[in-house]
């Protein structure tokens, strides 16, 4: 100042400062309190009090600024009592915080803040001054969470209304998973290919297979595709919240289908058959189911064949029970075999008054430790 004409020194004496207006000067102190000393190039220095800083109680000036930085801020009163003029830095701030808030809501940007308070309708965020609500229905906590844990943490969410004169912003967090979830969709049928293997969550299940969840998508796993035995049930092969591997057998990219196959279902049984079996063979088989037109038999793990209700007995019976029950082991004759639909039929009326004839169980122990076989062998 010492080098300041005299006319430059009376025009800074004489500078006129309003309230509300916007001025710039220098800081020349920052004090233990907080406070803020700015040369405004004026008759009396300006003062930037803690509570007029920022929005944000815990913010400190000296994380911020220094002794020489220059400074923005509203005049809110021309004497504070002991001469300086009265400042608010978060006034300012807030017009600048304002256009750059308004800026990021009208390109869709993303916002990452702290939940500073919360209530059974939602949460409440700040936003460099700017009080943001983000209702429940759109928090994506879940269901059996507690609201009350979420106060401090940092989220993620984005502003779908905004209103400047009702001052109404509201945010949402599920808006952005949902965009996430759609994103990983587009990927996984952009890039699916029959026989291509994935991780999956088993999510439910029912009587005629499971759905499977890989990253958002919900395939299902049929029974079929599980194993190759008929008498299983899918709870029996998998349990919901399993993590399985699964293979894509089919899918339908326009109406989002999926059909899976389980990797553990195992090779092919029918391959193995066509190698160990021949027409006119006698095997050991288990009755696995009776109809009114025959019994299914089960002959080794994953093959099951017909025997005709015809094809029981040589006197004339009208219910293949009458002969017959589920869980019993007899001898049979293959008769026919038809690889390429998977159908094999057997006579057991062709082997009476053979040395091969119906083999009767006599306790129920032994009954017990044949159905836990998972393969019966041709004697």
């Amino acid at each position: 100042m010492d080098n300041m004409s005299f006319e430059e020194l009376l025009n800074q004496t004489l500078k006129e400062i309003k309230v509300g207006q916007t001025v710039t000067g220098n800081i020349i102190n920052i004090n233990s309190q907080g406070e803020i000393f700015v040369d405004l190039g004026y008759k009396a220095d300006g003062i930037i009090p803690k509570s007029e800083f920022s929005y944000n109680e815990s913010d400190d000036p000296k994380d911020m600024f220094k002794v020489g930085d220059r400074i923005t801020a509203d005049v809110l009163k021309l004497n504070d009592g002991l001469g300086n003029v009265l400042l608010s830095f978060k006034k300012a701030n807030s017009k600048i915080v304002k256009q750059d808030f308004e800026s990021k809501v009208k390109n869709n940007c993303t916002f990452t803040e702290k939940v500073t308070s919360v209530n059974d309708n939602g949460l409440v965020v700040d936003y460099r001054g700017i009080r943001i609500f983000i209702p429940l229905s759109l928090s994506a906590i879940p269901r059996d969470a507690k609201i009350e844990d979420y106060k401090g943490k940092t989220v993620t969410f984005r502003v779908i209304e905004y209103n400047e004169e009702t001052r109404k912003i509201i945010g949402s967090i599920k808006v952005l998973l949902d965009e996430q979830k759609q994103a990983k969709e587009a990927e996984f049928w952009n890039n699916i290919e029959i026989g291509k293997m994935y991780k999956g969550t088993v999510t439910s299940l029912s009587s005629y297979g499971a759905f499977v969840d890989i990253d958002g998508v919900q395939g299902l796993l049929h029974i079929s595709g599980m194993t190759w035995e008929r008498d299983k049930k899918p709870e029996d092969i998998v349990k919901v919240g399993q993590e399985i591997k699964v293979k894509v057998q089919e899918f339908d990219k326009e109406n989002k289908r999926l059909k899976l196959e389980y990797d553990k279902k195992g090779a092919n049984p029918w391959d193995k058959f066509a190698e160990k079996y021949n027409v006119n063979d006698i095997v050991t088989v288990k009755v696995a189911n009776l109809m009114p037109f025959g019994a299914f038999v089960k002959i080794d793990k994953g093959i099951e064949g017909l025997v005709h209700i015809s094809q029981i007995s040589e006197k004339r019976i009208a219910k293949p029970d009458e002969v017959l029950k589920v869980g019993q082991k007899v001898n049979a004759k293959i008769i026919n075999i038809d690889l390429e639909n998977k159908k094999v039929e057997l006579s057991i009326r062709e082997l009476e008054g053979t040395s091969n004839e119906l083999v009767e169980e006599n306790n129920d122990n032994m009954v017990n430790a044949e159905n836990t076989e998972e393969t019966v062998t041709a004697e």
